[in-house]
This record gives structure tokens, C-alpha cells and sequence, in this order.
């Protein structure tokens, strides 16, 4: 019996959870991540039943040098979730979420589902702004800032977080919170995978629903240029309570409006979250008459957040470019246009609105970059041929190319495939990213949670 094995059989005797390696009939159910087109193979799988569970591998690996992954919900776009050859933490047993009605706190563990957050707030009317895919984990989610439906009226994620128990790099648990440690608090709030792994969170919650208002206006690409002119003005002037995005995408065959199969066309996608009975005047101003269709109606908020589940279910294989954007310019729209023509199937290039209520959380309150930009503008591919992958690969990025002259300072951390220290200071700009290496320093020396866009000590 090798050192190593010798090892993992005294770790078997006090681990709660389970152990999987790869002789184990579960092991490549347990490997598999969201996005397709990460296949790999760790060592071993840590499936933690608590938090004693997590600090024990955090030990573990630590004392026979394994490259420590980490898996919540496993969405990772670039694959972090998973490692060749070392340890894999899933937190996947340490699910739930709890709901203080009074309070409107949410005390959610470290393997949690956004469905699992949103169930259970809206058993009270109640929600935490979160991302806009429910089969999504909310620790990744929240490490990197929380973008979603809700942003304008309630802030990003991170902007509702209170506190968050992170097991270190030494095997410790502590809490971050703006009493307990503001400093790492403020580095966990966009910069979070860098410094331990979220045992538990606690978030402010917020009135929402049952019922919102939510919906598409689709346009003919002919009148892309009407279209975004119309969805910027409202993005700089409308109510907080309306989010809309915009998408350049292309018609598919079970779209409603089939009768364009093929064709590009503009997407503006409403979802309102304040009093049903104001929606039609707050969404008013966003309307432009003769639309190829307007699906805006009521619906029950759960139904919205997992409306694209299926649209972007595990196993997809996915790739993305993304970035914020100051202004939106003709020239912008054009290369937009032009960029979805040339497509090489279920593509989108989707702009957001911000502002509101995540613009006016001070920019340097948190590690997350890009809160005072008017839009956040990304790509998307996703598909199922593995023979496409420099298909689709390819076309992101030759878009980009075009349209990353018009994008301002920051990412969106978890919108980032490609890695590198260039590539992390482009993320948080230099100020930040010195403030988060001197946390790094304190918190991880040795980089044993390096499987992130990774601040270096």
C-alpha cells in the first residue's frame, strides 16, 4: 500500500460524506460538470455531507499536495469545477436554504441551488436577487457578484449578501461579514473562489412576487437600430423596477414565430418586478409599435427564474466572451448585426441594462468591477456537436475582436473562460487587484485555491 493510500484509508474513518475514486461505480457521474466541454478526471471526489467534511479535505489535500477543485452548482463557464489528478470538494450534499420571514434573512448552505434560494423565499413573497439560471450553484454565483433579473430594483447578489463562513486554506472556518472581517469581505464580494470555500451564506431577502410581469418584444433585425435606441433611452430613464435585456439572435424552428426560422432578430426581454397593476405604464416607454410578437403578461416568479433552464441544461457544451459597455454606439449596433448573421447556429449577442440600485452601491465597496458602466454585453454559444467546437469557439471570438473596442474597464469574473494574471487584472483593474493579492497573502499564501481567475500571492 502506497504513502497515499495509506492515507486516504484514515481519511475514509472520519469522513462523514463520501469518498469516490475512479474504481467506484459513481465516479463519472460524480466528475461531470455543467458545460460540455469540460471532461476531467480527478483523483479523487470529496462529496462532503458538512463542514467538518470540507476543512477535513482542505487538510487532506493540502498535506499531499493535490490540486484542490471546488464544486457548488458546477457552473463554472472555464471548467473550475473540476480538476485533472487532484481533489474534488462537491459540496452537492450540503444543500438547503432557511427563511426568517421576520428578518427577511436567508441562511443558504454551500452546495445550494438558486431554485433551492427562491423556493424557499417565496414561500413568503419574498426573493434575493440572483442569477437567471436555477439548476445554477449559489456560491459561484455569489463569489463572483450575482448578476440577474433583479439588479436595478435590488442590487447585485453580493449587494444582499451579510455574511459568509469560509472554510481557509489552513483548515479554519471564519466568518466575513462587514463587522466580523470587512477587508475579505469585501474581496469575497467578486473575488470570492480566491480565498476558502462558502460553507454557508446569509442573505437580506427582499417583497417579490408571487406574481411579476415578464415577457419578449421581438423585433425584425431591420429595426435593430430603432430597437436599441429605444432600449438604451429606457435603460438611462426607466424605473428600477423594470430590467430589460436586449438579444441579437437567430429564429429557431420551435420559436413561435417559426415563420422567420433563419433569420436574425432583436429580442428585448422585460421582466418587472414591482406592482403588477404598474407594469403596463412602467414598460410602456420600452414598447415600439409593431413588434413580431410581445409575449409580456403576468407570471409566477419561480416560472421565470427557471425559464431557461432547459435552454442551457447540463451537458451543453458552452463557450462565452463578455464585457461592459459606457454607451452604445451605431457602430456597435452594425458589428452587432453583422456578428449574429454570421452565426454558426444557436448564437446570441445579449446587452443588459444596469444601473439603478446596483449603481448606486459605491464602485469601490466591492472587489466586482463594472457596476457604473450603462451595460454589460456578452456572447453566447452553446451546442452539442463536439466536432463544432472551433465552430463556435471561433466565431465568439472573432466577434469580439469587433466589439471589444467598444467595451469600458472590468469583466463580469464568472463570464471569463481564458486565464492568466493579464486576464485577472483586466477583470478588477490594478487598484483592485493589488487590495484582493494582499488578502491572498493572508489568507492563502500557498495558492491552494488556485482553480478560479486566480489572484496570485
Amino acid at each position: 500500500m502506497s504513502k497515499l493510500e495509506s492515507a486516504l484509508s484514515g481519511f475514509r474513518e472520519d469522513f462523514r460524506g463520501e469518498l469516490i475514486d475512479p474504481s467506484h461505480a459513481q465516479y463519472d457521474a460524480a466528475r461531470v460538470v455543467w458545460n460540455g466541454m469540460v471532461d476531467r478526471r480527478p483523483a479523487l471526489v470529496a462529496r462532503c455531507a458538512n463542514r467538518e467534511d470540507v476543512r477535513s479535505a482542505i487538510r487532506f489535500a493540502r498535506e499531499h499536495d493535490l490540486l484542490v477543485a471546488v464544486r457548488s452548482g458546477g457552473h463554472s463557464v472555464a471548467g473550475f469545477s473540476t480538476c485533472d489528478g487532484g481533489l474534488l470538494i462537491d459540496l452537492a450534499q450540503m444543500s438547503g436554504a432557511r427563511v426568517d420571514p421576520e428578518t427577511r434573512i436567508a441562511k443558504v448552505n454551500g452546495g445550494a441551488m438558486l431554485r433551492e434560494l427562491d423556493l424557499a423565499a417565496q414561500e413568503f413573497d419574498l426573493a434575493c436577487p440572483v442569477g437567471v439560471v436555477s439548476h445554477t450553484g449559489v456560491a459561484g454565483l455569489t463569489l463572483g457578484g450575482g448578476m440577474g433579473r433583479l439588479q436595478r430594483k435590488y442590487g447585485l447578489t453580493i449587494d444582499n449578501l451579510l455574511a459568509v463562513d469560509l472554510a481557509t486554506a489552513d483548515g479554519d472556518v471564519i466568518r466575513a461579514s462587514e463587522d466580523t472581517d470587512p477587508e475579505l469581505f469585501w474581496g469575497v464580494r467578486g473575488a470570492g473562489a480566491n480565498y476558502g470555500v462558502a460553507t454557508s451564506f446569509e442573505f437580506r431577502l427582499h417583497p417579490v412576487g408571487p406574481a411579476i410581469t415578464h415577457g419578449l418584444l421581438v423585433y425584425t433585425i431591420d429595426r435593430a437600430h430603432e430597437v436599441v435606441a429605444r432600449f438604451a433611452e429606457f435603460g438611462a430613464t426607466g424605473p428600477d423596477e423594470v430590467m430589460p435585456t436586449l438579444t441579437f439572435g437567430t429564429v429557431g424552428p420551435d420559436d413561435p414565430w417559426s415563420e422567420l426560422e433563419g433569420q436574425p432578430v432583436a429580442l428585448v426581454q422585460v421582466t418587472h418586478s414591482g406592482r403588477v397593476e404598474d407594469a403596463d405604464r412602467d414598460i410602456g416607454p420600452l414598447r415600439i409599435e409593431r413588434p413580431v410578437a410581445d409575449t409580456i403578461k403576468q407570471k409566477q416568479y419561480l416560472a421565470v427564474q427557471g425559464a431557461n433552464d432547459e435552454e442551457l441544461a447540463w451537458g451543453k457544451r458552452f463557450y462565452m466572451k463578455g464585457g461592459f459597455v459606457d454607451a452604445i454606439s451605431d457602430e456597435m449596433i452594425d458589428a452587432c448585426i453583422e456578428g449574429i448573421a454570421d452565426s454558426p447556429g444557436r448564437c446570441g449577442i445579449g446587452l443588459w441594462a444596469q444601473g439603478g440600485a446596483m449603481a448606486r452601491v459605491p464602485v469601490d465597496s466591492t472587489a466586482f468591477t463594472g457596476r457604473d458602466a450603462a451595460f454589460w454585453i456578452g456572447l453566447e454559444a452553446f451546442w452539442e456537436e463536439p466536432a463544432r467546437d472551433d465552430d463556435f469557439t471561433g466565431w465568439a471570438r472573432r466577434v469580439w475582436e469587433t466589439l471589444k473596442p467598444f467595451t469600458a474597464d472590468g469583466h463580469y469574473v464568472n463570464d471569463v473562460v481564458e486565464t492568466g494574471q493579464s486576464v485577472v487584472r483586466s477583470i478588477y483593474g490594478d487598484a483592485k487587484y493589488e487590495r484582493l493579492v494582499a488578502l491572498k497573502r493572508t489568507y492563502d499564501p500557498e495558492n491552494i485555491f488556485r482553480l478560479n481567475q486566480n489572484v496570485v500571492p
